[in-house]
């Protein structure tokens, strides 16, 4: 038993203290080059995969699933803009989303591009597109689901584990000195009181009426906020439950999602094009975004394991 807690106490100082191991034999990161996937013809539609966990961080760990950012859009929407050539883009979508504040900034860059370029935008969910991810295709003209998809989760969380309980077991108390008696609000060492509850659901409440404003926006030919209101309970859907509900506007692949662009294009033929980073290999449409380079990035962090990174809002389905 005592050895128990002392491996318990070990670990508890090691999440609160920070200690990290950091080993990195990654090249610098190299610009994204493009990859002709198939077709052919002058016109070129890019596919672009949105995959895994939406966040603001750029690393992922050993100990972390894929990891999808801001930056990582922003960088191949740049290039795209940049090619005249480029005349449509479908989003390949297989995400549970991520946060908020992530999520609405691939939102925002879309949309910006779109006032740019003004060209098609599309979204293709192939496997799943939950909560923040559903967020992004509402910046898309769009959206696709495969028939097997999962859709909707339209909420927003923000969760805290409460150890005050397992820190009296093994003798460890923390304390704290601060100005203001909300300033250590969602703190992990003791529980919330009602009025913290209160504040942090207003908090919930407002980010939820933005997740419904902006399915509204784009869907207000569809639904009435009323109808998405009733939608936005948290569940996920499958896609003939979305499209039924009118959540998404097609069932369909993303070989239809293609075709489709093609003749709102007015064009047979095309490039259907990715981009990738220099030493990946990405044969198909099918395939992940190519997020990494050329090496190994082995990160153990703190910040991977701790439960003490701060509050997150999150637009993330998280059963």
């Amino acid at each position: 038993m005592k050895r128990h807690l002392k491996a318990l106490t070990f670990l508890l100082l090691f999440f609160i203290t920070g200690c990290a191991v950091y080993i990195s034999l990654a090249p610098i990161e190299k610009p994204l080059k493009e990859q002709l996937v198939e077709g052919k013809g002058a016109p070129k539609i890019l596919i672009a995969d949105v995959s895994g966990t939406i966040t603001e961080g750029e690393k992922e760990s050993l100990l972390s699933s894929k990891n999808f950012t801001a930056a990582m859009i922003k960088e191949a929407l740049q290039k795209a803009e940049e090619d005249s050539d480029v005349s449509g883009i479908i989003l390949k979508i297989n995400s549970n989303g991520g946060s908020v504040s992530a999520s609405d900034t691939i939102y925002h860059e879309i949309l910006k591009f779109k006032k740019k370029k003004n060209i098609p935008v599309y979204a293709c969910v192939t496997d799943m597109g939950v909560s923040g991810a559903y967020y992004i295709s509402m910046a898309t003209d769009k959206v696709f689901s495969h028939p097997t998809s999962i859709n909707g989760g339209i909420g927003v969380f923000v969760m805290k584990f409460n150890i005050e309980g397992l820190m009296s077991k093994i003798g460890v108390e923390g304390e704290i000195v601060k100005s203001g008696d909300k300033k250590d609000s969602w703190s992990p060492f003791r529980p919330s009181t009602p009025e913290e509850k209160e504040i942090f659901q207003k908090i919930i409440d407002e980010l939820h009426s933005r997740f419904v404003s902006v399915i509204y926006e784009q869907r207000k030919n569809l639904l009435t906020k009323e109808e998405i209101q009733r939608l936005a309970d948290g569940r996920v859907y499958t896609a003939e439950q979305a499209y039924k509900a009118k959540l998404i506007d097609k069932i369909g692949y993303l070989d239809d999602a293609i075709e489709e662009m093609k003749k709102s294009l007015n064009i047979k033929e095309a490039k259907i094009i990715r981009y990738y980073r220099p030493g990946t290999y990405k044969p198909t449409v099918y395939s992940s975004y190519p997020e990494g380079t050329e090496g190994i990035n082995l990160s153990i962090s703190v910040n991977d394991l701790s439960v003490f990174k701060g509050v997150k809002f999150m637009y993330l389905w998280l059963p």
